[in-house]
């Protein structure tokens, strides 16, 4: 499944009311530890099975990053039934972003 691109117009619909996980990225493309990241959530998106993966551009969608209190960025967040059950942040690679998941 491809990676979708959230906005304050569709975080309601794809991650508070999706009936499945939720992993969402908040990035910014002039962010480097994001754009190494960048393509290792491409893979997730591939791989993951059961899980939507999402990320939302703080610079494009700021009301997002500050209701979820993104104070730096990378982040990852894990919403289950709406609600967020894991958060992390900084680089990671692709085992420990896997444990997020589960």
């Amino acid at each position: 499944m491809a990676v979708v691109h959230l906005t304050k117009e569709n975080f309601q619909k794809e991650v508070l009311e999706s009936d499945i996980p939720v992993f969402v990225d908040f990035w910014a493309t002039w962010c480097g530890p994001c754009q190494m990241v960048g393509p290792i959530v491409e893979e997730l998106a591939e791989e993951a099975e059961g899980v939507k993966i999402c990320k939302v551009d703080v610079d494009q969608q700021p009301e997002l990053a500050r209701q979820y209190k993104v104070m730096s960025i990378p982040t990852f967040l894990v919403f289950r039934d709406g609600e967020v059950v894991k958060r992390d942040m900084g680089y990671k690679p692709k085992d420990e972003l896997l444990d997020l998941l589960k």
